[in-house]
């Protein structure tokens, strides 16, 4: 007898937009200039028939993550992006039917990954000015829930969890054995981490991805950390040679280059600066809290309509959202680098307020 998983057939999956080459691709969180182009031809030249051909070796590139983190080797699962760990977490440490819980908005993929699998997916909505506190959180959890999933900062709205939020809340998970998984993958925009919970605790996972700040997102690559015995779990699950041989050369190199990360930290953070003083001395609404993306709500024109404009006319991708508390109907901009960011606002401008 033919069988289809039932929790397929309706399943929804966000189609992402393709054909973006030729544009400014400021709707998907990416690093808008990428790596410098200098380095990047540096690092193919080390490109040989044989790298090609043979399967990828992880030993050398996780010792070396593993040096970089500061944590041990069994602390370390390498992820075919970070998408891949959540998506074995979750199949790891939940049960059929068992609960998840999680804020909303979010990374959508939390909840496809739930629904996949036939979890319950209970979403935390944010308050109208945009906030979500370790006590809202808490309220949700109980002995019925398996597993809390908290990306810090979150996206898309930018909060992030001080260190007295999260053992407030991490106090609470064990208490009730509950796994949590922390999504670290806007961290280094930020600049705080909560890995040594997931060093030292059992059922404390942390996941972050080469696709934000180290500008990796072509090539996929990403890992989880946490106790041995957790990381174990993961490790068992994951597909052979799941990890891609270019991306683990290219996240080497820009580990070893000295000054590298912070350099690009410091653009980043610039151009984020630089977007959103000029946005408000234009009398924009904006939120902007941490991560590598702002909303912003328009002053004239509906958010769609400037959307579709901006791809037309402008050759510049960006996202609307509804319903984004305080805010409304707004847009969703991945900041980057002050050069892209004075494109966008010259073209937003334009747009926005014609007569």
């Amino acid at each position: 007898m033919y069988y289809t998983n039932p929790n397929l057939i309706n399943l929804e999956r966000i189609v992402y937009q393709n054909n973006r080459k030729d544009y400014l691709r400021l709707d998907l969180n990416e690093n808008p200039g990428g790596i410098n182009e200098e380095f990047v031809q540096k690092v193919l030249s080390e490109i040989t028939p044989n790298f090609l051909s043979q399967y990828p070796e992880t030993q050398e590139f996780t010792d070396c993550l593993a040096d970089f983190l500061k944590v041990k080797e069994d602390n370390l699962c390498l992820v075919n992006g970070s998408s891949e760990g959540i998506r074995h977490a979750i199949e790891a440490f939940s049960s059929e039917g068992g609960k998840i819980v999680g804020v909303t908005p979010s990374y959508a993929m939390y909840e496809v990954y739930a629904r996949m699998y036939g979890r319950q997916y209970i979403s935390i909505p944010y308050n109208e000015d945009l906030t979500i506190t370790s006590k809202d959180i808490i309220k949700y959890l109980n002995p019925d829930i398996q597993m809390l999933i908290l990306l810090n900062p979150n996206n898309p709205i930018g909060n992030a969890y001080s260190t007295e939020e999260f053992e407030e809340i991490l106090e609470v998970v064990k208490k009730y054995e509950i796994t949590l998984l922390i999504d670290e993958a806007y961290m280094y925009f930020y600049n705080n981490t909560f890995i040594k919970y997931a060093i030292e605790n059992e059922h404390i996972l942390l996941t972050r991805t080469f696709s934000k700040l180290f500008s990796l997102g072509g090539l996929r690559l990403g890992y989880v950390v946490g106790h041995p015995k957790t990381v174990k779990m993961i490790s068992t699950l994951i597909t052979p040679h799941n990890t891609n041989a270019f991306a683990m050369l290219f996240a080497q190199r820009i580990i070893e280059e000295p000054g590298m990360l912070q350099e690009m930290i410091d653009i980043q953070l610039g151009g984020k600066k630089f977007i959103v003083d000029s946005l408000r001395s234009h009398g924009y609404e904006v939120n902007a809290q941490e991560g590598n993306f702002i909303f912003v709500k328009p002053r004239f024109k509906d958010a769609d309509i400037i959307v579709e404009r901006m791809k037309d006319e402008k050759k510049i991708l960006i996202k609307s959202y509804n319903g984004i508390g305080f805010l409304g109907k707004c847009l969703r901009v991945t900041t980057g680098g002050e050069e892209y960011m004075r494109r966008f606002l010259n073209a937003l401008l334009e747009i926005d307020c014609e007569a």
